[in-house]
């Protein structure tokens, strides 16, 4: 029988750190719904994939931390930051009706995301519900998995 891995608790702190991201077919629509959340958004620490942060900066005049292209490794550095504990929160409009050279990538980047216990919005709705959640003001103690026992185990 399997034990159960004991978790950990990191805190949320009230500024969230937010991850924007968008296929190219839907950013439009992350323009647009940042623009109507614009205020919350001011509010808190934000950082975006390449042409993403670069359309929010120049539409909204967001401050984004901008990253690399998704096909050229965007994905991946936020990947890198939510498993240094940098983001702590990610809304990522997808276009789930194309293929993209990427897709390893973004299941890469979805797979850490859930590890981590990232809250990931993949569509309007979702961010909606998020953004407007009673946790976006005040700290959160999110629990991680301990892998530590997974680490030790004898191979």
């Amino acid at each position: 029988m399997n034990k159960a891995h004991p978790s950990d608790i990191v805190e949320i702190k009230s500024t969230k750190h937010i991850a924007l991201i968008a296929h190219d077919s839907r950013k439009r629509d992350i323009i647009e719904w940042c623009g109507e959340h614009k205020e919350e958004l001011n509010k808190h620490f934000l950082y975006g994939t390449g042409t993403t942060a670069k359309l929010l900066t120049e539409s909204l005049s967001l401050p984004i931390k901008s990253l690399k292209s998704g096909p050229l490794g965007g994905d991946q550095q936020i990947g890198s930051l939510i498993v240094e504990g940098e983001i702590d929160f990610m809304i990522f409009f997808w276009d789930p009706m194309s293929m993209h050279p990427h897709d390893p990538d973004v299941k890469a980047l979805l797979r850490i995301a859930t590890l981590y216990n990232i809250p990931i919005a993949m569509n309007r709705s979702t961010a909606d519900f998020l953004l407007t959640s009673s946790h976006m003001d005040q700290s959160y103690p999110r629990k991680i998995i301990n892998f530590d026992a997974y680490l030790k185990r004898d191979l």
